[in-house]
């Protein structure tokens, strides 16, 4: 994190906030991150009907607003001074600029902060899982582990969609060939299993035709959390962390599907090149859109706790949504 912290030192300027100041104001556009060096502050959200929740403590060495280096945002809660707060602000368009570059050590922040927001979805999406919803069904049986067959080759011209999928907008030609010369085509039934909860990230899988479904799983309930379409990444998550899969993938109707084999992907991803630059877009896009995914998920949860009269329940999903600080104000389509 020290590396980390000082190369975006070399991009901020300093601020200072007296007890009580405002570094931020909820329903404000985020221009970019704060970086805490000395001193404490409270991120709070307004509630319905009057009062505030507290929902973060901030202190030396925290970064809050990350979300919006990457993408335009709004703040989903205030953040005050404690104490005497001072540290160093990263403007977003500072921040661009720093990755266009391409230089190592900036590309390695921007991996950062992708793994800083990997960890925060994962959280939320634990806590989401907690309370109950509509979506819950029966469970149905999963396997343990999936083994997925790469038999079936696709059936029609499938390279020419992929400059029509969104995950691949910015590529150029030779960066889609660039990725695929590590991945491998194939077709699977309905049905098919790409992975189960718990199984390890071996490959994240990119749909090029038909749906995968996301399942999660708690006790004898699941609940299906996304619907994969054609461009959007399946998998990738728990391939960046080197985790565990935290939730299953089923084929919905009959996909064509490439699959990374995690070790050639990391690579990739890990490198300076302009396919390296570009994929990183694409994984921040994904990983955009599935906050925004959660955070509807989230926001129907508190619906229905208020709904319901369960305050202190609408309290911690409103807790557990505010704790990101900055929001995405233009959710990627």
């Amino acid at each position: 994190m020290a590396a980390f912290n000082q190369k975006l030192l070399s991009i901020a300027r300093a601020v200072r906030f007296e007890p009580g100041a405002r570094l931020v104001r909820q329903g404000e556009v985020s221009r970019g991150a704060f970086l805490i060096a000395r001193g404490g502050a409270q991120a709070q959200v307004a509630l319905p009907g009057g009062g505030m929740l507290t929902v973060a403590e901030l202190g030396e060495g925290d970064m809050f607003g990350e979300m919006a280096l990457i993408e335009r945002g709004v703040c989903s809660a205030s953040v005050l001074a404690r104490t005497p707060v001072e540290g160093w602000f990263v403007e977003r368009d500072d921040f661009r600029a720093m990755v266009a570059s391409r230089d190592p050590q900036a590309l390695e922040v921007q991996r950062a902060i992708t793994r800083v927001l990997a960890g925060k979805l994962r959280a939320l999406n634990a806590r989401v899982r907690e309370h109950p919803a509509a979506e819950d069904r029966p469970a149905r049986q999963m396997p343990s582990k999936a083994e997925v067959s790469f038999e079936r080759k696709p059936a029609f011209d499938w390279r020419a969609f992929l400059p029509l999928l969104r995950f691949f907008e910015g590529f150029d030609a030779y960066e889609i060939d660039e990725l695929l010369a590590c991945g491998r085509a194939f077709e699977l039934e309905r049905g098919a299993w790409l992975f189960a909860p718990g199984q390890s990230a071996d490959a994240c899988f990119l749909v090029v035709r038909g749906a995968v479904e996301i399942l999660s799983r708690a006790g004898n309930l699941e609940r299906r959390i996304a619907l994969a379409g054609p461009g959007e990444l399946v998998g990738y998550l728990a391939v960046l962390e080197g985790a565990a899969h935290a939730a299953g993938a089923r084929v919905r109707e009959s996909a064509c599907l490439v699959a990374f084999p995690a070790a050639a992907f990391l690579a990739l991803y890990g490198g300076d090149s302009g396919t390296a630059v570009s994929l990183q877009h694409a994984i921040h896009v994904s990983l955009l859109r599935s906050l925004a995914r959660t955070n509807n998920q989230l926001t129907r949860l508190i619906s229905a706790a208020r709904l319901r009269g369960a305050h202190e329940e609408g309290k911690a999903l409103e807790a557990a949504r505010g704790s990101q600080i900055v929001d995405v104000l233009q959710q990627p389509a």
